[in-house]
């Protein structure tokens, strides 16, 4: 059997201005492969975007153990490609979207911001591949969200990475926005691993393949056991469903990968969203 992507074993975590408090991760123990489509749900506060940051060696555990590639997470950090939770871009600076795809080469530049043919190659292919290559001159300040996150996550591709991690990428965009992004995750993950933290509990109960339930603790599932009473024992509280009709704009038909085709939304008959009550 090949070895994780990603492996981390009894991983305890905490910041060290709370040391006395309880720790943001305790005892996790994780493995991604190489096909994996794994969404990460769990209150605020409960340590998602800290486990894409243990991951990407950004923090180091107190416990534990984390390997990336078989090696330690800052050795192989220019092998993931990363689009952080609300990504700030100053619509007032003068930078292109090719410019701001170009960030992401950083690592991969010898003469740091200066970028040759080849970099600007893979640029350009980055925004192919997430179909923004039309948008490659325009300033990066006149784009909607819909258009800035996939520009964001071009900006992750150009690195070329063998790992994603997209920290809420859907939230804030309409429901048709993010069905194209949806596509687009599914298109990536047919050759790249994917890890999606996110809140929308039907959208990774839908879409993805595995949920990790993170509450400090971490459970992982497959989608399709993804339950009310689960989500509710999550987030600490009873959990409201928000049912909507084949009319409302919200309902979700299934993506271009077959998401939803014939099936229920999870969980249980799929609300569009999960809230606590």
């Amino acid at each position: 059997m090949p070895e994780p992507v990603v492996e981390l074993r009894g991983v305890t975590f905490r910041y060290p201005a709370a040391s006395a408090s309880e720790p943001v991760l305790e005892d996790v123990s994780l493995d991604i492969a190489s096909d994996d489509f794994l969404g990460v749900i769990g209150p605020n506060g409960g340590g998602k975007t800290t486990l894409l940051k243990v991951i990407l060696g950004l923090v180091q555990p107190q416990r534990g153990t984390v390997r990336v590639f078989g090696s330690s997470p800052h050795r192989v950090r220019q092998r993931i490609g990363y689009v952080p939770q609300h990504a700030q871009i100053d619509p007032s600076v003068p930078a292109t979207v090719l410019d701001v795809v170009l960030a992401g080469r950083v690592g991969r530049s010898s003469w740091g911001c200066r970028f040759g043919r080849a970099h600007h190659r893979a640029a350009l292919d980055a925004l192919g591949q997430t179909e923004t290559r039309d948008l490659a001159g325009r300033p990066i300040g006149t784009l909607s969200g819909g258009q800035r996150q996939r520009v964001l996550i071009a900006r992750a591709l150009a690195a070329e990475p063998e790992l994603l991690l997209l920290d809420e990428p859907t939230a804030g965009v309409d429901p048709h926005v993010e069905l194209g992004l949806t596509d687009l995750l599914h298109r990536l993950n047919r050759r790249l691993p994917i890890v999606l933290v996110s809140h929308d509990v039907s959208f990774v109960s839908t879409h993805l393949k595995r949920i990790a339930c993170l509450s400090r603790r971490l459970v992982c599932h497959r989608a399709d056991e993804v339950s009310r009473e689960l989500i509710a024992e999550v987030y600490h509280g009873e959990v409201r469903a928000v049912e909507h009709g084949e009319p409302c704009a919200l309902a979700d038909p299934g993506c271009d990968a077959g998401c939803g085709d014939g099936a229920e939304r999870g969980p249980n008959a799929a609300p569009s969203e999960a809230r606590k009550t």
